[in-house]
């Protein structure tokens, strides 16, 4: 998931489908905003789909994306600061 992430035009639209109006974005919502050709912008979506921190559904001809709050979590769970208690010793 972290490798899905850190290309930085998948980071956006993961933003921007989590920041969207309703919890969730039509593929038509997210393609205007980049300088990419809306296959490209499939392929990415794709790409996160697969890894996990989004989902899709169809509808007619669109696909709305919405976060998939388990596997955003878990994410953000990765840069959450130790606490001493939890430190590990080497």
């Amino acid at each position: 998931m972290l490798k899905a992430v850190a290309d930085l035009v998948r980071l956006r639209l993961l933003s921007m489908i989590g920041s969207h109006v309703g919890g969730e974005a039509c593929v038509c919502d997210l393609t205007g905003s980049f300088d990419l050709t809306a296959p490209t912008i499939s392929h990415h979506l794709k790409i996160l789909r697969t890894a996990g921190p989004i989902d899709g559904e169809r509808r007619g001809t669109w696909v709305y994306y919405r976060i998939v709050p388990e596997a955003v979590n878990r994410l953000g769970a990765l840069f959450t600061p130790v606490t001493a208690g939890d430190a590990v010793s080497c």
